[in-house]
């Protein structure tokens, strides 16, 4: 298979209410587009020529109207996850390719407006199997610079799932999706550069996928699977408390994983530091019905203690930071404080007891911190 990249140049500058797919008509003519070639196209086009364009006056607002949801922020660089469920900075709110006090916002459904772009394509050229990707670049984690990636797309598989086939070696393939639509997006930022005044380019030579067609958001990996969804910042936010739980049972190694961060720390620990797991469904009631105000219902109780001489506080401090590390990893949790005559336990104790997020998610976030409250910050 040979793949070729044919840049579309030349093209106007779009504005709102410009018909993208006319304007495109004959410039893809003369480029010789053909049955099975992909038009890709930087969503920029797609934002100016819907009239999704905000006064540049304030861009932090535009960003947290576009924001769903923070992931990680660090000054004024804010990682978010928007409406349509892509994570990138700034919510995708751009001021490159535009004149002055101007912002462009993501297009309201990139696979809409891809679907909408393919279909007067297709009947504007005559043909028949046409593909459209829409792009925008974004940054990635552990990965320096940017790459296309695609927010839209129409007459093509998004991803491809390759699980259950054999390799070259008869090895069976367990977990490869390969991200068809993303590569498509990748190899189109060869002669799509923000500084080359390209943006719309064929890619051509394609073998026919076998799959069927998709969109982009099928590429946005659940909540439930993705293990990097929040920062340690933004975790610390997030509400976990709950008073009830979902069913379900929560894995060991989690639960060893968050007693070991717990129990990590400078500090020396209590004397005689000690963590009890209970999971079983007799022990689970047993403890909750000596704790007052704690859900019966919890998938797990970690029982913190220590010996007779250790500080409470010492003890409350350890239960603290399995609480944090437990709600960072996705569990909701809540916890209460056995006293001193607890039956068994001669020093100080306290219990977190935590399982799943019930349906409808945690509760609200409290309202924000008042800075005004603190009376001195010497």
């Amino acid at each position: 298979m040979r793949v070729e990249l044919v840049p579309i140049e030349g093209l106007p500058e779009f504005g709102p209410g410009d018909d993208l797919a006319r304007a495109l008509l004959a410039p893809l003519r003369a480029s010789g587009v053909a049955e099975g070639d992909v038009v890709v196209v930087t969503s920029k086009i797609v934002s100016k020529t819907e009239g999704r364009l905000v006064a540049g006056t304030d861009r932090a607002r535009a960003v947290e109207a576009e924001t769903a949801r923070v992931v990680a922020r660090r000054g004024d660089l804010v990682i978010a996850e928007t409406r349509h469920g892509f994570v990138c900075a700034n919510a995708g709110v751009d001021a490159s390719n535009l004149g002055d006090g101007v912002l462009a916002l993501l297009p309201e459904d990139p696979d809409r407006s891809a679907a909408d772009l393919r279909a007067a394509l297709r009947s504007g050229l005559a043909l028949e199997r046409l593909g459209v990707v829409i792009t925008d670049t974004f940054g990635r984690a552990w990965r320096t610079g940017l790459v296309n990636v695609a927010i839209g797309c129409a007459g093509l598989p998004a991803a491809i799932d390759l699980r259950g086939r054999a390799d070259h070696h008869g090895r069976m393939l367990e977990a490869t999706i390969v991200a068809y639509a993303d590569e498509i997006a990748a190899a189109s930022g060869l002669v799509m550069a923000k500084d080359a005044r390209v943006p719309v380019a064929i890619v051509r030579g394609l073998a026919p996928p076998a799959a069927p067609d998709g969109r982009a958001t099928d590429l946005i990996r659940p909540p439930e699977e993705d293990l990097f969804r929040e920062s340690p910042l933004e975790a610390l936010r997030a509400p976990r408390a709950v008073r009830s739980f979902a069913p379900g049972e929560i894995p060991r190694a989690l639960l060893v994983d968050a007693v070991a961060l717990a129990a990590s720390d400078d500090l020396p620990p209590p004397a005689g530091l000690r963590f009890s797991v209970v999971t079983s469904p007799r022990g689970r009631a047993r403890l909750a019905s000596g704790l007052p105000g704690v859900p019966r219902d919890a998938g797990a109780f970690v029982v913190v203690e220590a010996d007779a001489d250790a500080e409470p506080a010492d003890v409350g401090a350890v239960a603290e930071r399995l609480r944090l590390a437990l709600g960072a990893m996705g569990l909701a949790v809540t916890r209460s404080r056995a006293g001193a005559d607890a039956p068994g336990v001669a020093g100080p104790v306290c219990v977190v007891a935590c399982g799943l997020i019930p349906e409808g998610g945690a509760p609200a976030p409290r309202p924000p911190f008042d800075p005004a409250s603190v009376t001195s910050w010497d």
